[in-house]
């Protein structure tokens, strides 16, 4: 125990001499649980407003904005909603004016009249509607990751208002019974998706966390009940391991699904001191690298300079089974610190 407690120690020392600022503040604030209301973590996010990565992001205030699915807003991964997410994630500034038109472009995306309009129907399939959200056999087919995702970048970007309770109203409306969500238009998808479940937990988290709304922490704990039932990776119906990318590292996510992404989520809610973490936790603490650290073993983007569907404007480190990337090791860090096992 000696040697892994030096070993994790040195890390964190190692993390906070990054020459990355995004880096640093994730470490402070979500590895050491400084606050980021303290002098020292509001300058440290200043820079990190002005580092090169965070300006590369903030590239697309010069994109011309139409309105739209791809209009500049959630093109993969280059689009306004994929901006400031990583934004969000990156320790950037609450409250920051400079990114009000891009906010403001995001909520209008997820705040269409059309998602406040239930459209029931019996149909087989149901691929044609565009005027509602569809209800079929009493559940709403909506990727609700979209405004799940949409809610986390703006609560963690300091922007509570009536906007983000409507978002949360609605992830609260289209809820399955299983605590969950889906957008499977098959009449016979009764399950939830891990994919479509995560963000909207997240987001419903940081809501509740920051304005203190039980009904919001309430359908965050239904929805970890999804994941829990199934030990964060494993089928209810035969035990085996749901998907083999499940057991892969990645940075970002974006709307995926990872075990350590599950894990992450499950420590928002404020839920992995339950039982049925017990083997993701071991599993995670297993991908530690004996140098310390973890590793990226797979990613869902490339890089390009240029505006290309699937492509980002920042590297977030090549994947590699045996080098640490120091993104997917800090977030490691917080699920342990969460479990009580850093």
């Amino acid at each position: 125990m000696p040697e892994r407690v030096s070993k994790r120690d040195r890390l964190i020392r190692d993390l906070l001499r990054s020459p990355e600022p995004s880096i640093r503040w994730r470490t402070r604030v979500r590895v050491l649980g400084e606050a980021r209301s303290s002098l020292t973590i509001r300058r440290l996010e200043r820079e990190v407003r002005r580092s090169a990565r965070t300006q590369r992001l903030l590239s697309r205030r010069a994109v011309p904005y139409r309105k739209g699915k791809f209009g500049g807003v959630y093109r993969y991964w280059q689009g306004t909603h994929w901006a400031l997410a990583s934004l969000a994630d990156l320790g950037y500034p609450a409250r920051d004016p400079a990114l009000t038109a891009l906010i403001d472009r995001m909520i209008d995306m997820w705040t269409q009249p059309a998602y406040d309009r239930t459209v029931p129907t019996g149909a087989r399939t149901i691929s044609g509607v565009r005027d509602g959200v569809p209800l079929l056999r009493g559940r709403y087919r909506r990727c609700a990751s979209q405004q799940g995702n949409a809610l986390l970048s703006l609560t963690l970007l300091g922007v509570v208002d009536e906007r983000a309770e409507h978002l949360a109203e609605l992830l609260r409306r289209w809820q399955w019974s299983d605590g969950g969500w889906n957008c499977d238009r098959s009449p016979e998808a009764d399950t939830s998706s891990f994919m479509e479940t995560l963000l909207p937990m997240r987001g419903l988290a940081a809501y509740a966390r920051r304005t203190k709304s039980r009904s919001a922490q309430q359908a965050a704990e239904r929805a970890a009940e999804l994941f829990l039932k199934r030990r964060m990776f494993r089928r209810c119906s035969d035990g085996a391991v749901m998907r083999p990318d499940f057991l892969r590292l990645h940075y970002p996510l974006y709307w995926h699904y990872d075990v350590l992404g599950g894990l992450k989520g499950i420590a928002e809610v404020g839920r992995l001191d339950d039982g049925r973490c017990r083997e993701a936790l071991e599993w995670l603490e297993g991908k530690e690298l004996s140098g310390g650290g973890w590793p990226t073993e797979a990613r869902y983007y490339r890089v390009s300079p240029s505006y290309r569907f699937g492509a980002e404007f920042v590297d977030w480190g090549a994947p590699s089974p045996r080098r640490r990337n120091d993104w997917v090791t800090t977030d490691a860090l917080f699920v342990l610190r969460a479990a009580g096992r850093l």
